[in-house]
This record gives structure tokens, sequence and C-alpha cells, in this order.
């Protein structure tokens, strides 16, 4: 080996060394911080500060035990513009979370040396991230502690059948005061709130919604010194802190993954956060998508001590979402596709549903090419969602309530007509959503070219459609919701509804506008 070749390995090792310890001795909570338990599934607790394009954060370890982004053909930049107008379709669906108020900062010296966002042991930071269409914020912070001793509700995540006839009121979290608490340096803050009533009414308003956790959460929050702020164990990704009502209902369930995606994607999250449930709700089907689209998933009472977490974001409930907002206010927003939205911007237009149906479809490792129209080598799939009686919750008495009286003459009607279609083979497909897998619901509703269904929670899955499919809706007399024609016109696809006068709806009725769909698709 020559000199030349050895002093470049003696600089590289000195080199390496160099950063090795400023990294370390500008974090001295790597060392302080051990957890004897770890509750997220394939994790383990080491300091990840991780990069976050949105905020510019100048270091970047991120865990190999995160799920990545999935790249989405209908994505589009999340960083903050302050141009968002009040009302448009960015501000319904997208990052209208334009005004950011600052509670905690961190120190000047961190600030400079490694980001906005740095935790040491001088102190944690809390922001929020308000949307004036919304009225709703996203509230971010690090250096918060959760005691779950001082929450009261039940364990959540058991079996349904084993808490048969438990109240609603023992699901739902009651915070005392300090329940969160995060650390501070500042003797005079030390004891007091995080923030008053003020903040509260003007940044998180109740407007109609009855209880509002994650505004009961923030005013829980207490500030402590470092003498008193001890944590049975950290978690060092990024953790996203959920508060589930309607949790068993589809429509609802996905009103708080849009919430939950839409956090995520305005704090900058580098990759899909863990999540923690601060509810005490049984275990239920739908928690079968909420791992596949994020890192993990546990409940707040199955830590054993208080837990801190490095990365705390408090995620907006599902009734501020525009998914629920539409139901009482009109949303005049038109699906685009993202490409065009990239040319010509339009404050009418939103491709942000076609992006959040994508992220379903990538979180189960389905293709979410764009330009892929549903059909089978043999022909068009027909998907009939179906209703079925079901134990939904300990409350629920297992018996769903009828939107189509004949729903089985109907369906059967279709098939029977199906066989005998000349002009191309179809596929009739039987949507017993109730007994398929979350996976398997997806991918009916993904490789349909027609939807079908009575109004029902069921088809709150077309969220997920491919761009081309055809919605037609069955109507009854008692069940005249914009639901489903909402969601159909905010991701751009056509919508057919057939209104009955009462709940029985006329097969040839049925059969003749599902004809005339296929026709249009060339069928």
């Amino acid at each position: 080996m020559n000199k030349k070749k050895l002093k470049i390995l003696v600089f590289l090792f000195a080199l390496n060394s160099i950063t090795l310890y400023l990294y370390f001795s500008s974090h001295p909570d790597h060392f302080r911080h051990k957890s004897p338990k770890n509750h997220f599934p394939n994790t383990q607790n080491h300091f990840s500060l991780s990069e976050n394009h949105h905020h510019n954060f100048h270091s970047s370890i991120t865990s190999q035990y995160s799920k990545p982004w999935p790249i989405l053909p209908s994505y589009l930049p999340w960083s903050q513009n302050p141009n968002v107008a009040w009302r448009s379709c960015e501000g319904y669906f997208g990052n209208g979370f334009t005004l950011k108020v600052d509670l905690l900062k961190t120190s000047p010296e961190l600030h400079r040396k490694f980001g906005e966002n740095t935790v040491s042991s001088d102190g944690g930071w809390f922001r929020c991230f308000f949307s004036e269409t919304l009225q709703s914020s996203i509230c971010e912070g690090g250096a918060i502690r959760m005691n779950p001793d001082e929450i009261l509700m039940s364990r959540g995540g058991e079996k349904l059948e084993s808490v048969i006839g438990r109240s609603e009121d023992d699901e739902l979290p009651v915070f005392k005061n300090g329940a969160f608490q995060i650390k501070v340096i500042d003797k005079l803050k030390i004891g007091k709130k995080l923030v008053d009533e003020k903040f509260l009414n003007k940044y998180l308003p109740e407007g109609a919604i009855s209880r509002h956790t994650m505004r009961e959460l923030i005013d829980s929050i207490q500030l402590v010194g470092a003498d008193d702020f001890h944590c049975s164990e950290w978690i060092e990704e990024p953790s996203l802190l959920i508060t589930r009502f309607e949790y068993a209902n589809l429509f609802h369930t996905v009103t708080d993954w849009y919430s939950a995606y839409v956090a995520s994607r305005v704090t900058g999250l580098p990759s899909r956060p863990h999540l923690v449930f601060v509810d005490g709700h049984c275990e239920t089907q739908l928690e079968e998508t909420w791992k596949a689209l994020f890192s993990s998933l546990t409940y707040a009472k199955n830590f054993s001590g208080p837990v801190c977490f490095r990365h705390a974001v408090l995620s907006p409930l599902g009734y501020e979402t525009a998914l629920f907002k539409g139901l009482t206010e009109t949303i005049d927003c038109n699906g685009a596709s993202a490409h065009d939205l990239w040319q010509n911007p339009d404050d009418k237009k939103t491709a942000r549903l076609s992006e959040f149906g994508e992220m379903i479809r990538a979180a189960f490792g389905f293709p979410v090419d764009r330009q892929n129209i549903p059909r089978t080598v043999t022909g068009p799939n027909v998907l009939f969602v179906r209703r079925e009686d079901y134990l939904a919750h300990p409350r629920h008495g297992g018996k769903v309530q009828s939107r189509l009286s004949n729903e089985e003459q109907v369906f059967d009607s279709i098939k029977s007509w199906a066989l005998n279609h000349s002009e191309c083979k179809l596929n009739v497909i039987n949507g017993l959503f109730a007994h398929m897998s979350m996976k398997e619901q997806v991918r009916a509703i993904q490789d349909a070219s027609v939807i079908v269904g009575a109004h029902g929670a069921g088809l709150t899955h077309i969220v997920s459609a491919a761009p081309k499919a055809v919605i037609l809706e069955i109507i009854s007399s008692e069940y005249r919701r914009p639901h489903f024609a909402l969601i159909a016109q905010w991701k751009g696809l056509e919508y057919h509804p057939i209104y009955l006068e009462g709940s029985y709806a006329d097969p040839p009725v049925v059969i003749d506008k599902l004809s005339s769909i296929l026709r249009s698709l060339g069928c």
C-alpha cells in the first residue's frame, strides 16, 4: 500500500470518528433512555431523528422498521403553501392547514444545529397547524409523556365476544390533568398547562362535536421539569395518536383513515408512522386496514407505564374531514388527475381522494397504475356490494337494517341476465363484504368496472375504485343521503342513482340501467 492510499484511509477514519463523536455528544438521550419493553411490533427503540423534507431537517437517521411511503400516481406535494384559498378543494382535502402556531420551541442553539424539531435533554416542543376551511388543527410535538393510568377508559383491543354489552362511555377516554406532559427547562413554565381555553376555542373549536377528544387531550397537557419527567420507555419513531368514535362503521373509519393520512403528510413524516389508539374499543375487522396503511398499531392501555414519544402527531377527528363535513355543507369540488392539476391548478378540482384510494390499494400490495382499466380476461367485473347481518360492536344486535328489501332477488336477476348477455362476457361478483377480509374487499373494488349496491357503509370502498369505474347506487326513500354521490364526484367517477319509492327495487329497472352503463363501456 503506498503512502497516498494510507493517508486517504487515515483521513477517512479520522473524519468518521469526528462525525460519530459530534453526533453522540449532541444526542445524550440516545444513551440515557433505555426501554425495557417495546409495544410496537417489528420495531426497536433506537434514536431516530427523521428527515423531513417539508421542515428541512439537518439530520436523518430513518428507522428501517417504519414502512416507506409508496409511489402513488396521483400524489401531489403536501408542502406548506400560505396561498391556499379558503374553502378551496385543497383547503378541504389537502394541506389547508396554513396557520402555524408554535406553543413550545426548542432552544435557538439546537434549532440551528439540528433543525426545529430536535429534542434533547433541554426539553420538548409543540405546535399546531390550523385550517380555516375545516376549522380544525393538526398538532405535533416532541418529548411528550403519556401516562395510561391517568386516562380513564377500558383496555381496548379485546376480542368482541369477550366484551358484549360494554357501554360506549367505558371505551372513550377521559383525561385527567397531567395525563400527557411535556418536559420544559424554563422554570417559569413548570407546573403550568400547555394551553388555555382561549387557545382551545380558537384553534380546536368544538363545533357540533359533542365530545372533542383531541381538544380534551391537549387540554390535559402539563409542563413539567426534568425531575418529574420519568419514562418507562421511549418511542423513537414518529407516532400518530388517534381516538376513534364510530370505529366499526366503514364510512366513519374511512374518515379516520383519511384524517390520519392527511396528518402524516401535513407534518411531513418521512415514512408511515406508528399508531397509538387512545381509546378502549375492542378489536374489529377494520384493524386489518389500519395495520396495512401504517407501520404498526397498539392501544394506549397496552403500555405498562408512562411512555415518552420523541415525535407525536395528534390526528384530528374524522368528523372534521371534508368527507364528513360534505354531508351538511356544500363542497363544490370535482375529481381530476394529478397530472392535469400539476399543469393547470384549479381550486375547484382535486386529486386528493384518488391519491388516498391509491394509498389504500398500495398498502395491500395492489397495483395503482391510473391507466389500468379494470377488466378481466373474460370480461368486465360487475360487483354487487351486499348488506349482511353481522356482529359489529358490543352494543350491536347482529342485524343490519335493510336498505333494499329484495336485495337477493335483484342480485339473482342480474346474475341470470349476465349469463345471457350476448355483447360480452360479464363476471357478476357477489360482494359479501361482512365475510371477506379487508384485503379481499379492496381487491374486489379495484377490479370492478361497475360497482352496484344499496346505500350502505360498504360503498365507501369506492374511494379505492379504479379511475374508470362506474357507480350505480340503489337508494331507498328512507336513505336519500349524499355520501357516495359526493365521494364519486370528488374522485371524478361516473355515478348513477336509482331512487326507490320505498325499499323495493324492480329488477328490470336495475338491469336496464346496468345495461345502459355497460353499453357506454363498450359492452
